[in-house]
């Protein structure tokens, strides 16, 4: 079993307190509970998304073209790229 990466945003803001980032989501859709990788020229780490919020409210789903906030587990950069991991047989 291994994983597929497809790029589905990029991090536009990162804020060190409460650790959060903002995500544009250029490409699928994004769902908690989905794996992702986030990556850049220094960041590099897994994580499975638990909670988003788009203007403060709790969502479950984004769709391509949505600006959403996600708490991250370690710091991120702007310009970074976000993959989701898809589970490949």
């Amino acid at each position: 079993m291994s994983e597929e990466l497809i790029e589905i945003g990029i991090v536009t803001s990162f804020y060190a307190k409460p650790s959060a980032a903002i995500i544009e989501i250029t490409a699928k859709n994004l769902k908690v509970g989905d794996k992702i990788k986030i990556k850049g020229h220094t960041t590099d780490f897994d994580m499975v998304v638990n909670s988003m919020q788009i203007e403060h409210s709790l969502v479950e789903e984004v769709l391509p073209g949505q600006i959403l906030g996600l708490k991250v587990k370690e710091r991120v950069r702007i310009h970074d790229r976000v993959f989701k991991c898809i589970e490949s047989s």
